[in-house]
This record gives structure tokens, C-alpha cells and sequence, in this order.
């Protein structure tokens, strides 16, 4: 399937704003072309490719709204798909909490295009299997992983002016590595924008490492301890609480940012003084499209934790209208300082301890307190005088962020985390700390 440039997708956008009749009317144009491979038992499993390109029209009447999508271009369809969204709007019922399009937004391209990127085949994704598997299997492990990558665009307007073209590619990939007898296991993660940062050998060595290391696992009896928590283990946990800024939902006391009275936590220090999150739709490491896709407004670079205290909370264009505050676009990433030690370092400056290669199964406790509850896997190791003394079987833990980033002792060097199983592209530090509690022991390896 044809990927349209920018012209052709605002002629698109024109033509659809045109045919409505509504009083406002939005346009969304998405087209993908996404790449993949599996591998499984030290060997291809499936391979795909997979072109796509959906238009979204969106038009009210007042405060009446409908919403209509289709995958074909031509003005007999998109005429179609206009009279549909306004036929729906005129039967819905009026929206008390609905916002009018916004105005003319000023968008300024981010860096989300690299041509490496955007011309990986079939042959190089071979090569990353064929990487994973040789490797693994020279080591006597058994390999299996995902592989994935995409080149889309996506194209805004609406009926005030407002138009926004942007391109973007990204690159996925996930391996676990075993040992024959299912003993040990290791696991890694790597994602980018840019394929010239990505070395399949380099990553799948560091899943080796894990599995060979995390064999005759010992028991370690549950409490809390000094930990040093890889990117990969807190990008989940992190990632409830940056799902978790909502101004309204602090407001409305559902929030672990409510405070007493009906008031909400911002300025207020929460966290050690060394967090330090903020986004940026321009961060080279981690760029987003310069516009949050649901309500068309331009993004900005934003603090969201300063020197601990709580510097920003998310206001979606209802709640900032009824509070008299300026609304925040959706910010796409997260990013958040670090040190300049590598997690070995943190390793070696640690008199007790464990590390943590990656958490899962994470579970919602208490939503006021963000109390979670999860696993550890694929390789959790007992340090002792700066050196990993053996594996340990895994924990059930339960613990907050906001503890977490309470214990904090040191930070190490962020590195990218992205794919599925987090809500946003970030950008994080290996965390060494302390009093972290596991609740019970896990025979899963």
C-alpha cells in the first residue's frame, strides 16, 4: 500500500473538511508499514509485513459528536464517511464535558525519521534472528525472541486551520535465552528510532550473560533490601505513575497527588531531590510526533518532578477550561536524569544487595498510594563486597514508585526503554535502592 507524502495527505485532509456540513470537523490520516520476526527454539517461527492506512473523521454539531473511519480515499468514500460521522453526530446525545476543536497550532518537526530506519527488509531482519539463534546456540542455550520494526506517518487538521504532517520510524526487539534444562534464563530488551544504534549481537550476548549466570539459584528469604533495579525492571512500575499526573483525578481525590480539602499535590516534594522527569517531543533519543493525536495540540517540552517536588500535573482541555489553567497536550515520552555509572559500577560500589534484571505480571494494589505488586524474572543475582555472588530465586514484591523514588541511593546511566509493555518511549536510569520490599519467594525462573 502506498504511504502518502504530505501534500497528497493534506489534499486528503481538504477534501473531507470540505464535504462536511457539521459546525467543526477533524481529520486524521494514519499509514503504516510494520515489519516483523519471531524466533523460537533456535529457529524462525514467523515472519510478516503488515500496510495499513486508516482515516479518522470526527465532526459535531454543537455539543452533538460522531466519529467515522475508513480505509478507502477516493471523494465517493470520503463523502460516505462525512455523512456518516454527522448522521451519528445528530443522534447522540449532547457531550456536557465537550471541548470545540482547537485553533491553529504552531508544530515544529521532530527528529522521529531515520532513513536506516525506514529501510530495513527482510534480509536484515533475518540477521537479527540468525544473530540471536548462532549465538545461543554456541553457548549451548536455547533462544527466543521478537523483532520488529516501522515506518509510518501521521497526518492532523481540522476545519479552524490547524495541519500537521509528521513521519516517524522505530525498531523493537525482545529475546529470552534458556538454558536446555530450563534452570536458567535471561533476558533482554532494545528499542530505538534509529537503526544504527541497534546491535543485535551486543544485545543477545547480554541475555546469554543472564541465562548462564542464573543457574543453581539459591533461596534468599523475603524482606526488604538494598537493590539495584535495571531500566528494564522499573519501566512498568515508573510507568503507572506517570500514567497517574491527572490534575482532574487529583482534584476529584482519586490520585495519590490528592491532598486534603479538595487540593492537589503540585509543588509539593515527594520524592528524593535527585528525581529529576521531565518530556520532550524533541529528545533525539526518544522523539514523538510534536502534537498529542487526540486533541490536536502542539506539545511542549515540560517538567513533570524537580528536585523531587511535583513541577507539573496534566490537564486535559475540560478540566482546564473549568479550573481556569491552561491545558497540556498528552506528552508521548518520558524521560528522566541519571548518573554516568554503567550498572556494573553501581554493582561494585554495593557492600549487600540484589540486582533485579526485570519485572512482570505487575499489579494495581491501591491506586491512591500506587501500591503495586510483581515478580522478578530472568535473572536476579545476590551481591555481596561489590561483586554478584550467585543467583537467588526470583520475589513477589509489593511497592510503590513513590517509595521507590523515595529510597533512591544512586542513579546510574539512563538508556532508552520502549515497546509494548510500557505506556510511554522513555528514558531511564539503572536505580540502586534501598528497602525494597519482597513479600515472598517465586520458583519461576
Amino acid at each position: 500500500m502506498k504511504q502518502l507524502n504530505q501534500e497528497e495527505a493534506k489534499r486528503i485532509c481538504e477534501r473531507v473538511i470540505k464535504f462536511s456540513k457539521a459546525d467543526e470537523c477533524s481529520v486524521s490520516i494514519e499509514g503504516k508499514r510494520e515489519g516483523n520476526v519471531r524466533f523460537a527454539r533456535n529457529g524462525i517461527s514467523t515472519a510478516g509485513l503488515n500496510e495499513d492506512m486508516e482515516l479518522t473523521v470526527r465532526v459535531a454539531f454543537g455539543k452533538k459528536a460522531g466519529i467515522a473511519q475508513l480505509n478507502e480515499f477516493d471523494d465517493k468514500s470520503l463523502e460516505k464517511a462525512v455523512r456518516r460521522a454527522e448522521e451519528l453526530a445528530r443522534l447522540a446525545p449532547e457531550n456536557p464535558e465537550f471541548m470545540p476543536a482547537v485553533g491553529k497550532q504552531d508544530f515544529r518537526t521532530t527528529p522521529t525519521f531515520v532513513r536506516a530506519t525506514a529501510d530495513i527488509d527482510p534480509e536484515y531482519r533475518a540477521q537479527v534472528a540468525a544473530y540471536s539463534i548462532e549465538a545461543a546456540k554456541k553457548a549451548g542455550l536455547v533462544a527466543a525472541g521478537f523483532f520488529n520494526d516501522g515506518k509510518r506517518f501521521e497526518a492532523i487538521a481540522n476545519s479552524n486551520g490547524v495541519f500537521g504532517f509528521q513521519e516517524l520510524t522505530d525498531l523493537a526487539y525482545t529475546c529470552t535465552v534458556r538454558t536446555e534444562d530450563g534452570r536458567g534464563s535471561g533476558w533482554v530488551t532494545r528499542s530505538a528510532v534509529d537503526a544504527s544504534r541497534f546491535d543485535a549481537r551486543e544485545a543477545v550476548g547480554v541475555a546469554i550473560d543472564k541465562a548462564l549466570r542464573s543457574v543453581e539459584a539459591k533461596a534468599l528469604e523475603p524482606g526488604r533490601y538494598t537493590v539495584i533495579l535495571e531500566p528494564a525492571a522499573t519501566s512498568e512500575v515508573l510507568g503507572n505513575m506517570f500514567s497517574a499526573f491527572d490534575a482532574r483525578d487529583a482534584d476529584e481525590g482519586r490520585s495519590f497527588l490528592t491532598k486534603k480539602g479538595g487540593k492537589n499535590r503540585l509543588g509539593d516534594k515527594l520524592f528524593d531531590e535527585q528525581i529529576n522527569v521531565w518530556a520532550d517531543p524533541w529528545n533525539p533519543d526518544v522523539p514523538v510526533a510534536p502534537w498529542d493525536g487526540q486533541t490536536m495540540q502542539a506539545r511542549a517540552r515540560t517538567d513533570i518532578v524537580k528536585n523531587g517536588r511535583i513541577a507539573s500535573l496534566d490537564y486535559s482541555r475540560y478540566w482546564a477550561h473549568k479550573q481556569g489553567k491552561p491545558a497540556t497536550a498528552g506528552h508521548g515520552n518520558m524521560i528522566m536524569a541519571g548518573g554516568t555509572r554503567s550498572l556494573d559500577e553501581l554493582v561494585a560500589g554495593t557492600k549487600k544487595g540484589v540486582v533485579v534484571t526485570r519485572t512482570w505480571y505487575i499489579r494495581m494494589v491501591d491506586p491512591q498510594s500506587l501500591l503495586l505488586t510483581g515478580l522478578t524474572r530472568d535473572g536476579t543475582f545476590y551481591v555481596e563486597n561489590g561483586k554478584i555472588k550467585y543467583p537467588i530465586k526470583n520475589f513477589r514484591f509489593n511497592e510503590s514508585p513513590v517509595s521507590i523514588l523515595n529510597n533512591v541511593e544512586e542513579l546510574g546511566r539512563p538508556v532508552v526503554i520502549g515497546g509494548d509493555e510500557v505506556p510511554y518511549q522513555m528514558v531511564l536510569p539503572p536505580m540502586k535502592v534501598r528497602d525494597f520490599n519482597f513479600t515472598s519467594l517465586s520458583d519461576a525462573v
